[in-house]
């Protein structure tokens, strides 16, 4: 394992704690204009989300509407209910409906199901996914910002693992704490994004990024400040 995933993976209860956990749940709150930007205002707000530890999968509820998103890797599948059970969408496949896609394409539910799930269960699972069969994990050329020296690590992320793009880098700070993440979403025309993690909750004994605002990123690499496209904020959290 490389050096800083070690030291990484200490930090946040060792991998043998991963290892014997299954579920994560917690209360997301959702915020910023691209929801409404991509024609789906009412995914800002809260949901209550239940993420699975050892695979791809995660379950959002909307308590104020009784909404339910579901998204499984291993089914490769998205799927939307209502208060009733009634399908409001169902979208087999769904990395492939966003071919040709530019950062101005409008999505439909399941597509917009479909980010807000694979991108909240990668959230809440890494670093443990950082050390699954298939994803490649490496320190690269550290970084400097606001005075602070950060070490990256470059994360590769084989096809059976759905994400923002293959290859992403995570920030961390002297005491392993992650507090920058870089990508850009294949499904959003490759869009440029510096995404910052504000704060931590210690849950457990495990440090959770609880406060996210996701900007995009210029091309030296620094973030553009002006605004904030999407925030997540995260509370009530178990783990067992």
């Amino acid at each position: 394992m490389d050096a800083l995933l070690a030291r990484v993976m200490e930090t946040h209860g060792g991998l043998e704690r991963w290892k014997n956990l299954s579920t994560l749940t917690a209360r997301i709150t959702s915020g910023g204009p691209f929801w409404e930007f991509k024609g789906h205002a009412d995914f800002a707000g809260d949901d209550v989300v239940e993420v699975s530890l050892q695979k791809e999968r995660v379950v959002h509820r909307r308590p104020a509407t009784g909404r339910t998103v579901v998204y499984d890797r291993e089914s490769d599948r998205v799927t939307v209910t209502g208060p009733d059970g009634e399908v409001l969408a169902d979208l087999p496949e769904p990395r492939s409906t966003f071919d040709g896609y530019t950062q101005d394409t409008p999505w439909n539910l399941g597509q917009i199901a479909y980010f807000r799930g694979y991108a909240v269960w990668h959230y809440l699972v890494e670093p443990y996914v950082f050390t699954w069969p298939g994803v490649e994990a490496h320190e690269v050329e550290p970084w400097t910002e606001n005075g602070e020296k950060w070490r990256v690590l470059s994360v590769t992320y084989p096809p059976s693992i759905h994400t923002h793009n293959a290859t992403q880098l995570y920030y961390y700070d002297d005491s392993g704490l992650l507090r920058r993440m870089d990508y850009q979403p294949d499904v959003n025309g490759r869009t440029e994004v510096a995404h910052y993690i504000r704060a931590h909750e210690v849950v457990d004994g495990i440090p959770v990024p609880v406060k996210r605002d996701i900007h995009r990123r210029n091309e030296d690499g620094t973030p553009d400040l002006s605004w904030i496209p999407i925030t997540v904020d995260i509370s009530d959290i178990t783990i067992s």
